[in-house]
């Protein structure tokens, strides 16, 4: 049996997994937790998605907040990010930068994110730091089972 996946997921993928659940994102829900890969995480990206579950418009209360923090945080693996930070391509978006920084230290095998600034830069992060961008859909059909 081969290791698991090392995997970088973007917050909005993760809140897709955790709030939404259905259709391709809940099959990457079933995906960490069967281990079939794991996501890596970092103090930044955590906080970003502890930030982003308590936006109003999700309505989740503390409790709810708590327990998909509870289904996601124990299968991630924390990877600390070296100071400086490794050097990633430039993107528009610095709110997406440190999940960049987080596949280069992570040695992740692929990024995960339906962000067009993260998108757009796949083939430039690849050629740069050895990680492919790949979108939701495109993470799916390559490595879970349909």
């Amino acid at each position: 049996m081969s290791a698991p996946l090392r995997v970088v997921l973007d917050t909005n993928v993760v809140l897709s997994a955790l709030v939404f659940g259905g259709g391709l994102a809940g099959r990457l829900r079933v995906g960490w937790q069967q281990g079939v890969f794991v996501p890596l995480a970092s103090t930044a990206t955590a906080q970003e998605l502890v930030c982003v579950l308590a936006y109003p418009k999700f309505r989740l209360s503390r409790l709810e907040q708590d327990e998909l923090l509870a289904d996601y945080l124990p299968h991630t693996e924390t990877v600390r990010i070296p100071q400086p930070p490794p050097p990633v391509p430039d993107c528009r978006d610095l709110l997406d930068v440190p999940f960049m920084h987080l596949a280069v230290a992570g040695k992740a095998e692929v990024l995960v994110s339906g962000d067009r600034d993260l998108l757009v830069l796949a083939d430039e992060f690849e050629r740069a730091c050895g990680c492919p961008i790949l979108s939701l859909d495109a993470f799916v059909r390559a490595h879970l089972v349909l």
